[in-house]
C-alpha cells in the first residue's frame, strides 16, 4: 500500500472519524445537577447542600437555586436568609478500584442569617 492509497481509499477519514468520536466521548457531557439539602444544624444556623456527578459528566449547577433552597431551610428555623460560606468540598463516592473515582459528591455549606428562633416552638 502506498502513502497516497491510504488517503484515496478513505483510510484517513476513518481514522479521523474514530479520533473525533473518542474525543467527544472522553470530554464528557455538560449535565444540569440540582442541589438537595443533606445536612445542617439549627443551633449552629448552618445548612449543607449537595449534588452528585459521574466521571464523564461536567456538572452545571444553578447557584441561585442553591441560595433559595438554603434560605428556605433557614426560614423554617426562623431566620430570614442564607449566605454561602465560600468554598465547597468534593469527595469520592464510588472508587473505580484503581485509584480513580467514578462518582463524586459535592457539598456546600450555608450560614443562616437574620435573627432566628433556635429552639423549636419558640415563636
Amino acid at each position: 500500500m502506498m502513502y497516497g492509497d491510504f488517503y484515496n481509499n478513505g483510510g484517513f477519514m476513518k481514522v479521523l472519524l474514530i479520533a473525533t468520536t473518542a474525543a467527544l466521548l472522553l470530554s464528557g457531557c455538560a449535565t444540569t445537577k440540582s442541589w438537595s439539602a443533606t445536612g445542617g444544624s439549627r443551633s449552629d444556623a448552618t445548612v449543607k447542600l449537595s449534588y452528585e456527578y459521574g466521571m464523564f459528566e461536567r456538572p452545571q449547577v444553578n447557584e441561585a437555586e442553591a441560595i433559595n433552597l438554603a434560605t428556605s431551610r433557614c426560614k423554617t428555623w426562623g431566620y430570614t436568609g442564607a449566605e454561602a460560606f465560600g468554598g465547597q468540598t468534593q469527595q469520592c463516592n464510588m472508587s473505580d478500584g484503581m485509584g480513580g473515582c467514578n462518582r463524586w459528591l459535592v457539598t456546600k455549606e450555608y450560614q443562616c442569617t437574620g435573627l432566628g428562633n433556635k429552639e423549636p416552638g419558640a415563636n
